[in-house]
């Protein structure tokens, strides 16, 4: 009998953040109204998330309660965190427009970016950074190096 089971599933070839929450259920609410997230499935017990996913433009994240006995703690209880999640998107700007709509906080307002991409950086209410990104030009990194020289001496 052979075994037809892909070692690494599809979708989950790259790295796939685990994020933890004090509220899972209220991530999962912003996230859906903000980001457009689609839930894959969710376990649990009621009233605290043991483990979900969602997928999120061409990205899927983890996401669960905080287990503070399993050393699981939320950005927000350690005070933030130094780690960005960037992702790409079809139109930044309608994305980011709708995203602070709902309560993302803009750290860097999307501009167009001299690695050729058009980007910000953002902070969700629950204190994890997002960049997003939309692709709109392929610059090589000589050229990346030469304007990074331009731009900061």
């Amino acid at each position: 009998m052979s075994n037809n089971v892909k070692a690494i599933p599809e979708g989950y070839e790259g790295v796939t953040p685990y994020l933890i929450y004090k509220n899972a259920e209220a991530a999962i609410e912003f996230y859906t109204k903000a980001f457009g997230a689609v839930e894959i499935f969710r376990i649990g017990e009621p009233g605290k998330i043991g483990h979900a996913e969602l997928k999120i433009a061409n990205a899927i994240i983890m996401l669960a309660d905080e287990h503070p006995d399993m050393g699981a703690l939320s950005a927000e209880s350690v005070g933030g965190t130094p780690v960005s999640l960037m992702i790409y998107v079809e139109n930044v700007d309608e994305f980011t427009e709708k995203a602070v709509a709902e309560g993302l906080k803009i750290e860097r307002p999307v501009e167009d970016q001299f690695y050729g991409d058009r980007s910000g950086h953002f902070v969700d209410p629950f204190g994890y950074k997002w960049s997003f990104a939309t692709h709109t030009a392929d610059v090589s990194p000589d050229e990346m190096n030469k304007k990074a020289k331009e731009m900061y001496g």
